[in-house]
């Protein structure tokens, strides 16, 4: 794992387990965003491979989920061919605009599923009420708290 920092490479295990559980991530990709978050470059799919020991379908994957979870982006750098990654400058943000995302179409399932289950029993329906209610407020919650964070990051508070 990287070149061989005991004190990196200690941090990049943590990452996999700790965020990589968190996120509900597989643990190779906490150890790819570490990897990605500590490094001083951006990073091509080989040297991901290389620092990851790790296979290229493995790495492929892990860089396209922590890319769909808004934290890593892929480029090309000028002149070359290869794509590089790169941890994002606005990573927080992307993550959270990922969980508000995530939670509207969970939101938009409660609403569609309340409107389908209005014949069922009212124990049901009941929970199908309880689901909206829930996801309402966490899509209230969260897209406040990025409206929230969002603002505090380009203040540099």
């Amino acid at each position: 794992m990287t070149d061989g920092r005991p004190g990196e490479n200690a941090l990049i295990e943590d990452f996999g387990l700790r965020i990589g559980r968190a996120m509900g991530w597989p643990p190779m990709a906490g150890r790819t965003s570490g990897v990605l978050m500590l490094s001083e470059k951006p990073l091509t799919l080989g040297q991901l491979q290389e620092a990851l020991d790790a296979s290229k379908g493995s790495v492929s994957e892990m860089t396209r989920l922590l890319m769909v979870n808004g934290v890593v982006e892929r480029a090309k750098e000028p002149g070359s061919r290869q794509f590089v990654y790169r941890w994002r400058d606005d990573a927080w943000i992307g993550c959270l605009r990922h969980q508000v995302t995530m939670t509207r179409e969970l939101l938009e399932l409660a609403e569609n599923a309340q409107e389908r289950g209005k014949h069922l029993p009212a124990e049901q329906r009941g929970r199908l009420r309880q689901m909206r209610d829930y996801y309402v407020f966490m899509t209230e919650q969260l897209e406040a708290l990025l409206v929230e964070y969002t603002g505090q990051a380009k203040s540099g508070a």
